[in-house]
């Protein structure tokens, strides 16, 4: 299928007799696919480069969609809305369907009911990722489908199909997007929806997961991959597209644009957008027609492997890295063809990397800790900028939830020796999502491990989504708030304390009154976060150059609002919020309010 081919998935709009056509992020087109497509149920966890399909997906009123704790129950939420025969979806990042892969691998046993996609968003160059693992391994240890678009035609086209085949193939199909294809933008033709409805049928063979029932699932699940097989031979998601010279590529994803660009018609292209399972006898006579066969794709090489093991000779790894992302220069000078360069500015640009924002509530915390010396084992979220200058302060960050967990181990291997000196720190989003276990390991195995929960009340690091410590639902209406502590309280904690980092020298005594605690702890971070609309922010400071004496205090909270000019510190009136935690730092009460 060429991008030309969506035309076919266009809406005619018949009052001008000519197709609507729309400039789209890949994302976008993805929940506008879901809307056509006749979902009716979305569930996700917020993770960036996917985050945006259920926040444009929620803008459809025949969608219901939500914000789960995490994307294991997004996934089970959605299979269940399948289960009731309503076409379903959930979204995550990579990393995200590792915590999903437990019901995955099962669901791939018992099928569906109706229809029902997952996205998997990748992202090479870790963007916004701790990891570039490449989760098409998912899809073949899974033995699932997985369909990869390369624009955002064919993330609304492939969408669509997904659902047309998880439910004739009875399976759940994987929709991998990755960062340029999830937030570039190209040409969709959008279309009207259908509506789809299967009812429920009782069916304990297929639905219960015991191991009887398990094991005679296992065939089914082989014999639906040969036929897939058959279908990737001469469906429409694998194409080849031919060149003019004797190089042939086999390429997917947003490879595919970047071959496009440097080869342009001159190699010939099998073009794959189905990844798993890969078609056999297409390679074969693909390769056949020329006489140099590559494989382009990004991370690793599954393609690659998959050629080999035919018995073709193909190069690929040899030319290309399996790290980063790639890009059109890289390709070329790979394979010795001539690159473009832009026009350099006449004047560098200084480097900018990331820090937490002017008057960042999690700023107070970290210089608290900081001050402290204190070893601070971290977690996922905007908060893990507590590890870069100046602060300091995270010394590891693994994964969702980790935190607590690595704290509870930590802590019972050295004892009193880490004991009075070592915190866990996790965010409220991140604390609902994977640390409520982890504190519950805490409490039943009683490590004296102090927990900090930075509640920021929102999930930050993608873009201020809502969590169930809110209070509200992913339209902004009034939902189900989780007290975190009574939450803390009944998980048996009795030392639980709420702080407001704004103020040092609470959030100090509260420090060293829990690490020197003879039992587990919960020191509750309590301030939202600075970008939220609705919070209501102090004038700026201002600095007396009188009275600065250039000593830089107030440079050690690393705020971006504070700078030094000729020995003296000077505050960015359109940054500062007011928060008033550098005028703490001051010995000569230099800071004062631009409104007295």
């Amino acid at each position: 299928m060429s991008t030309d081919d969506n035309n076919a998935y266009g809406d005619l709009d018949k009052s001008k007799g000519v197709v609507m056509k729309e400039l789209m992020l890949g994302n976008k087109a993805v929940a506008r696919g879901l809307y056509e497509a006749g979902v009716c149920f979305v569930s996700s966890y917020p993770g960036t480069p996917s985050t945006e399909i259920t926040e444009e997906a929620v803008r459809y009123d025949d969608i219901y969609c939500e914000w789960a704790p995490n994307e294991k129950v997004a996934m089970e939420s959605a299979f269940g809305a399948s289960l009731a025969g309503k076409r379903a979806f959930c979204a995550q990042k990579h990393v995200g369907l590792n915590v999903a892969a437990d019901p995955l691998f099962t669901m791939s046993y018992t099928g569906v009911n109706a229809g029902f996609v997952v996205v998997v968003a990748d992202d090479a160059g870790c963007h916004s990722s701790q990891n570039e693992q490449d989760s098409r391994h998912y899809a073949i240890a899974a033995k699932v489908p997985m369909l990869e678009p390369s624009d955002s035609a064919e993330a609304l086209a492939f969408t669509k199909l997904a659902y047309e085949l998880s439910e004739k193939y009875d399976t759940p199909v994987l929709l991998k997007m990755c960062t340029r294809v999830a937030h570039s933008q190209s040409i969709v033709e959008p279309g009207e929806r259908e509506e789809h409805t299967k009812p429920y049928e009782k069916n304990i063979a297929k639905y219960v997961m015991m191991p009887g029932n398990a094991k005679k699932r296992h065939p089914i699940v082989e014999e639906r991959t040969r036929a897939l097989t058959e279908y990737a031979e001469t469906g429409p998601l694998n194409r080849i597209e031919k060149g003019t010279g004797d190089v042939g590529i086999i390429t997917c994803s947003t490879s595919y644009q970047y071959v496009k660009e440097v080869f342009g018609d001159e190699a010939h292209i099998l073009k794959l957008g189905m990844t798993n399972p890969l078609p056999v006898e297409l390679i074969r006579n693909f390769a056949a027609q020329v006489k140099e066969l590559y494989v382009v794709e990004e991370l690793d090489s599954i393609i690659e492997d998959h050629v080999k093991s035919l018995g073709i000779q193909v190069s690929g790894s040899n030319l290309l890295p399996r790290i980063d992302e790639f890009s059109q220069n890289l390709i070329a000078k790979a394979f010795g063809r001539e690159t473009t360069s832009g026009t350099a500015l006449e004047d560098a640009i200084p480097p900018r990397p990331p820090v937490m924002c002017a008057g960042c509530p999690h700023r107070g915390m970290f210089y608290s800790l900081k001050k402290r010396n204190c070893t601070v084992l971290g977690d996922i979220g905007c908060y893990t900028l507590g590890a870069v200058a100046p602060l300091n302060t995270i010394e590891l960050t693994l994964c969702m939830g980790a935190s607590i967990g690595a704290a509870h181990g930590f802590n019972k291997m050295l004892g009193k020796a880490s004991e009075g000196k070592t915190v866990a720190v996790i965010g409220d989003s991140t604390f609902m999502h994977s640390g409520m276990t982890g504190l519950a390991n805490v409490a039943y195995n009683q490590s004296n491990s102090t927990i900090v929960i930075l509640d920021n009340s929102i999930t930050g690091m993608t873009g201020h989504q809502q969590n169930p410590t809110t209070g509200l639902n992913i339209k902004g209406e009034p939902a189900g708030k989780i007290d975190l502590e009574a939450l803390c309280r009944a998980m048996g904690f009795r030392r639980i304390r709420v702080v407001d980092p704004y103020q040092l020298a609470e959030c100090d005594t509260a420090i060293k009154e829990e690490l020197a605690a003879e039992e587990p702890s919960i020191i509750i971070s309590r301030r939202p976060c600075a970008l939220l609309k609705h919070v209501k922010h102090k004038p700026p400071l201002a600095v007396d150059p009188e009275k600065c004496i250039g000593c830089k205090s107030c440079m050690r909270i690393g705020c971006p609002a504070i700078s030094m000019k000729n020995g003296k510190a000077v505050v960015d009136a359109t940054q500062c919020v007011g928060c008033n935690v550098c005028s703490q730092l001051c010995p000569k009460q230099a800071f004062s309010s631009t409104a007295n």
